[in-house]
């Protein structure tokens, strides 16, 4: 495993999956019995944006950078105002730490990367927390082995793979399957990038082939899917989403898409499939 997403971290994709992710936790947390998060592709946890990898590629300029310059907007004030406290550029933090911000004490967290420098970052900023076990595993086989959690009956399992090997929406759609079967109660998220459309709309078509009922897509584009060379936007799917996601969702992508300041930037909210009937 040679990613890194250092050099990607802050970008307009981290914004859209961080911002609907904090949504995602604070319903969680409606609830007073406990929760449980599997981040399978949990990366370094906290990120410098003035460091050398991120100041590589800047992409968190025209992402994060436009977000906290931009006019506030309320869908994206409880996100933004998670990554200043957390300190903004010197610190922009991904998502095992936002997870971990959000946790109460009858909460757990449970992250899983094998990239040796991110995991090394990860067991130093967790070192010791008793709500966080970091593992250094592979995060497809994690969903195997570590669901459905001990610590709670409700939960969410987040899928965040790198994308650098074929076959990357395969191993989703068997993992959204294999998460389902295991944890029936918890929620599943998987993001995905948007190069161009043909292997979205196939993947959307195995969703609905595979019968997963209660899917949703949120997806945030920069322009027209059309050059499979670059990333143009991605997408986040949520299986089994709480009561209100799909309101929030589009406020939350439409505040994502002002906030770029990208003329051709829009967000959608697809359902791939229907809930399960009463």
């Amino acid at each position: 495993m040679n990613y890194r997403h250092a050099y990607h971290a802050g970008n307009f994709a981290d914004c859209m999956k961080h911002a609907l992710l904090v949504w995602l936790l604070r319903a969680l947390a409606r609830k007073p019995a406990g929760f449980a998060v599997l981040d399978t592709h949990a990366g370094a946890g906290s990120t410098n944006l003035e460091a050398d990898a991120a100041t590589r590629t800047g992409e968190w300029r025209q992402g994060i950078g436009r977000l906290l310059d931009a006019k506030p907007a309320e869908a994206l004030a409880d996100y933004l105002g998670l990554v200043r406290a957390a300190g903004a550029i010197a610190h922009y933090p991904g998502s095992p730490r936002l997870t971990r911000t959000l946790l109460r004490p009858q909460d757990r967290l449970t992250c899983c990367e094998l990239q040796l420098q991110d995991h090394a970052s990860l067991h130093r900023l967790f070192r010791g927390d008793p709500q966080v076990a970091v593992h250094a595993r592979d995060g497809w086989e994690a969903i195997c082995a570590l669901l459905p959690p001990r610590e709670a009956r409700r939960g969410l399992t987040l899928i965040d793979p790198p994308f650098e090997q074929p076959g990357e929406f395969d191993r989703i759609v068997r993992a959204i399957r294999t998460a389902r079967r295991r944890f029936g109660a918890g929620i599943v998220a998987a993001w995905y990038p948007i190069k161009h459309r043909a292997p979205v709309r196939d993947f959307h078509d195995r969703l609905r082939q595979a019968a997963e009922p209660d899917v949703v897509c949120a997806e945030l584009l920069l322009r027209p899917p059309l050059d499979a060379a670059r990333l143009n936007g991605c997408g986040l799917l949520v299986a089994a989403p709480p009561w209100g996601f799909e309101p929030a969702a589009t406020a939350i992508l439409d505040a994502v898409a002002d906030g770029l300041g990208e003329s051709g930037a829009h967000g959608s909210l697809t359902r791939i499939t229907p809930p399960v009937a009463p």
